[in-house]
């Protein structure tokens, strides 16, 4: 009877052992699976360790590094049709008697860069604007310059530098603008130089207006 009792006891403490266990394991499974759903992110199986490592923090970053991608793309991008819109324009400036009184060599440049141009069938890229308003963008440039001012403006920069070196006497520069109408803008001036009391050259003086061809055409 004792050895029965002492069985009967080992059998129902192995039975209750294992249902103990059995209970145990659903318990913890149960607790788990909650404490799971109740994460407010996706835990993962760190294998080394063995151990559950909450990535929260590594969600955040990776949801909110997109963000900054695509609003840092869209601003460079922004940037980039900013830049296209824009043309970048070269210029000489002097007094306008200068440019189109005195230096007459002034006249015969600007002349045969226009036939030629013209016999090539080629688009003008360069004009004169009497009085430009992109002056005022450039302080150190006016306050220097005799008024009215002349500028030679045009989109080939190579060129303007030719045309600085023939001319010597004059200022060099360059801005940005959207619009040709906006880069040749000009204030209304009347432009009077007189006639020379001596013209000894064995050519006559250029007629007055000779510049006219090179402004731009008023828009209709």
């Amino acid at each position: 009877m004792v050895v029965a009792a002492t069985a009967t006891t080992a059998t129902l403490t192995g039975h209750g052992a294992i249902h103990t266990s059995t209970l145990l394991r659903e318990s913890t499974t149960t607790r788990f699976c909650i404490g799971w759903a109740s994460l407010p992110f996706a835990c993962k199986n760190q294998e080394k360790s063995g151990a559950l490592m909450c990535s929260s923090s590594k969600i955040r970053a990776s949801s909110t590094t997109p963000i900054k991608a695509v609003a840092k793309e869209a601003q460079l991008a922004s940037t980039e049709i900013d830049q296209k819109r824009r043309t970048k324009y070269h210029y000489l400036v002097a007094n306008a008697k200068f440019m189109l009184d005195e230096e007459e060599h002034f006249n015969e440049l600007m002349c045969e860069r226009l036939r030629n141009y013209g016999e090539r069938n080629k688009e003008v890229d360069f004009w004169l604007v009497i009085e430009p308003k992109f002056l005022d963008k450039f302080p150190d440039v006016t306050k220097r310059l005799r008024r009215p001012a002349v500028a030679l403006v045009s989109t080939n920069g190579t060129w303007i530098t030719f045309m600085k070196l023939r001319l010597d006497r004059v200022l060099q520069g360059e801005f940005e603008a959207e619009t040709l109408e906006e880069a040749l803008s000009s204030n209304p001036v009347d432009l009077n130089f007189g006639k020379p009391e001596k013209w000894t050259a064995p050519y006559a003086k250029y007629e007055y207006g000779w510049w006219e061809p090179f402004l731009l055409p008023p828009s209709e």
